[in-house]
C-alpha cells in the first residue's frame, strides 16, 4: 500500500524532519521510516501489527522503534512543523476566496486526554475545529477537546489557535469570507471576526441567547452553499483509517496524525497521478 511516493517523501517531508547528529546514526532508510508511519496512518493498524519487514528493504525497525519515532516527533513539532513548511511553500494552490470551520466528533476507544461523553453519538469521543479552503483541502485544526462540550466551546481561543497557524503559514487571515453553521453563531465569535477583519457568513440561530427577531446582521446563502466542501474534506479524512475512530490515549498523538494526513492529501493534490 503505497501513500505517498518517495520521491515526495524525500522532497517535501524529509527536509522538516530532525535527524540528530549526536549519538549512534540511524541504520534505516530515513524514507522507507516515513512509508512505515504513512501506513499506520492510511490501515488504522495496531502499531504492533505494522508489518515493518514489508518495508525496510536493508537495516530493520521493530514496530516499538517506529513508534519512538513517530512519537519524538510529535513532542518536538515536527509533524505540525512538516505541514506548516509545505502549506507555505505552495499556498498558490489554495483557494481562499471563502474559508470553511466546522467541528468533527471522533469515537475515542480508549479513552485518554480530552475524551468525554456525548448523548448524540451515545459514545466517548473528542472533538476538533477545522478549517477548510474553498476547495476543501484541511487548512489547520484547533487543540481537540472533550466531546461532551459543545462546538462553540471556548470558540474564541481555538479559533485563536487557527489564525495563528495561518499566519505563521504566511496566509493572510484580514479579508477572508468565513463560513460556519449556525452552532457557532455567538456575538462574541462574531466581534472576534471583526476584530480579525474577518467576514462572518453565519445563519442566525434562533436558540442563541443574544438572538432577535429584527436583526440586520448580513448572510449570503449564496456564499454559504461553499460550505458543502468542508464535508468533503471529512470524507476524505475518514479514508484514513486511523482516524475514523480514536485509540490514541494522548492528544498530542492524535493531532499529529491530523497534520500528516493533511500533508497527505495536499501532495496528492499538487502532484496528481498521470492519466493515460
Amino acid at each position: 500500500m503505497e501513500v505517498l511516493s518517495k520521491d515526495m517523501i524525500g522532497q517535501w517531508i524529509l527536509p522538516s524532519l530532525p535527524f540528530s547528529a549526536h549519538g549512534r546514526p540511524s541504520v534505516v532508510d530515513p524514507v522507507e521510516l516515513v512509508e512505515v508511519i504513512l501506513y499506520k496512518l492510511k490501515s488504522g493498524c495496531q502499531w504492533r501489527l505494522l508489518p515493518v519487514n514489508q518495508f525496510f528493504t536493508g537495516a530493520s525497525l521493530t514496530w516499538q522503534g517506529v513508534y519512538a519515532r513517530f512519537n519524538a516527533w510529535r513532542k518536538d513539532g515536527s509533524w505540525q512543523a512538516v505541514w506548516a513548511n509545505l502549506l507555505g511553500e505552495n499556498k498558490a494552490h489554495l483557494d481562499c476566496s471563502s474559508v470553511q470551520l466546522d467541528g468533527s466528533h471522533t469515537p475515542a476507544k480508549n479513552g485518554g486526554e480530552a475524551v468525554g461523553y456525548q448523548g448524540r453519538k451515545k459514545a466517548r469521543t473528542t472533538t476538533a475545529l477545522f478549517l477548510t479552503d474553498n476547495r476543501g483541502q484541511p487548512l489547520t485544526c484547533a487543540s481537540p477537546q472533550a466531546g461532551n462540550f459543545h462546538d462553540s466551546h471556548g470558540l474564541t481561543a481555538l479559533f485563536g489557535e487557527i489564525c495563528v497557524f495561518l499566519e505563521a503559514a504566511g496566509i493572510p487571515i484580514a479579508g477572508l469570507f468565513l463560513n460556519a453553521d449556525k452552532a457557532f453563531d455567538s456575538q462574541e465569535f462574531r466581534q472576534e471576526c471583526a476584530r480579525r477583519d474577518i467576514e462572518a457568513n453565519i445563519p442566525r440561530n434562533r436558540r442563541a441567547a443574544d438572538w432577535q427577531t429584527d436583526d440586520d446582521t448580513l448572510f449570503d446563502p449564496e456564499l454559504y452553499r461553499r460550505r458543502v466542501v468542508v464535508e468533503h474534506a471529512n470524507a476524505w479524512l475518514d479514508g484514513f483509517k486511523t482516524l475514523l475512530v480514536r485509540y490514541e490515549t494522548s492528544v498530542g498523538n492524535w493531532l499529529a496524525w491530523h497534520w500528516l494526513a493533511f500533508v497527505v492529501l495536499f501532495l496528492r493534490k499538487i502532484n496528481p497521478k498521470p492519466t493515460f
